[in-house]
């Protein structure tokens, strides 16, 4: 937190320094971490090598990852996304995307003679561990998530008669448990931290007795992300969040943007969809995306920006991310 606060009051002083042109100039504040984590990454990276490895069609349950581009580009690579294991011709190959999935998905694969190869992000597949273990252990779970989120469904699968789910500060009014000395909670990797914290918060005033989990359920990339943009929000008049809506990180960090300061903020899947009356009157916009937009996405915004007048770019950097995550080991290379 305390590098958040300083690196925020160096931007003011950038800002408020030199002449009145200076003060005037168009300027864009580039949030560093931004754009694909370890497990999107990975999870992408598993796609392109069973296509490379066994060919197309290669099936993958769900998308992959949140991200409109990124899902487009593998449709036309020969990826077929499908809702349920029923829609694959028995014996294909089926990826499980990065969100993860229930016992229950993994034996209807098996029903059916699928070949699979599973791409849940590992920070997520820690949830799940977390999951079964706190349920042989008879814990009612306290699953902090958004509902139908398809990371909730697969987390949730792992142990329903010991998971309820908590949508947020407001659904804490209706949660009940058996014993209120063993109830834990957990959460969807990819939440608001402050919201989360909040509806933790409501719940021990409710269960004072109530557990955390071992370690932090709302993955690095996401908390990262969240940070950078508080950072940078209270100078801008104007956030521009590259991602898609049905991406919960994405969503979450207009939501962080708007919280901590910024005066609008949008989210956006394309350069071609900022609307540039957006921009009217606007000195400082700030630019991030979210864990599963490529790069490319980014670079498209910041090109239509400097078009506006928008070519002076500032780095807000907040943390280094250096975590990589091995290939399932169905495409990692054979050993000598």
């Amino acid at each position: 937190m305390s590098s958040a606060i300083s690196l925020n009051v160096g931007i003011a002083r950038s800002a408020s320094a030199g002449s009145a042109d200076a003060a005037d100039a168009k300027r864009v504040l580039l949030a560093e971490p931004r754009g694909y984590c370890a497990g999107v990454d990975r999870a992408v990276e598993t796609v392109e090598k069973a296509l490379e490895k066994h060919g197309a069609p290669v099936y993958v349950r769900k998308e992959i990852v949140h991200n409109r581009h990124v899902v487009e580009t593998l449709r036309e690579r020969g990826v077929i996304f499908v809702d349920e294991t029923d829609e694959v011709p028995a014996g294909a190959l089926l990826v499980f995307s990065a969100h993860g999935v229930s016992p229950a998905v993994h034996t209807a694969a098996a029903e059916r003679d699928l070949r699979t190869i599973d791409a849940t992000c590992p920070l997520v597949t820690k949830v799940h561990q977390e999951a079964k273990r706190f349920a042989r252990d008879d814990f009612d779970i306290l699953l902090i998530g958004h509902e139908g989120h398809e990371e909730v469904e697969g987390t949730a699968g792992e142990a329903p008669d010991h998971v309820q789910l908590v949508d947020g500060p407001g659904g804490v009014d209706g949660v009940t448990v058996r014993d209120e000395n063993k109830v834990i909670w957990l959460s969807q990797t990819t939440l608001s931290v402050d919201e989360t914290m909040e509806t933790v918060r409501l719940l021990r005033e409710k269960f004072p007795l109530l557990q955390d989990p071992p370690s932090d359920d709302i993955c690095y990339a996401t908390s990262n992300r969240q940070t950078a943009v508080k950072a940078m929000a209270p100078e801008c008049d104007l956030v521009i969040v590259v991602g898609s809506r049905n991406s919960s990180n994405s969503v979450r960090l207009v939501e962080v943007a708007l919280n901590a300061g910024a005066r609008a903020a949008h989210l956006v899947d394309y350069a071609r969809e900022v609307d540039t009356a957006w921009l009217d009157g606007v000195r400082t916009v700030g630019i991030t995306s979210g864990a599963s937009v490529p790069e490319i996405l980014v670079e498209g915004v910041l090109e239509l920006l400097a078009e506006h007048g928008f070519g002076n770019v500032q780095p807000v950097t907040t943390a280094n991310e250096t975590l990589v995550f091995a290939l399932p080991r169905e495409l990692r290379p054979a050993r000598r």
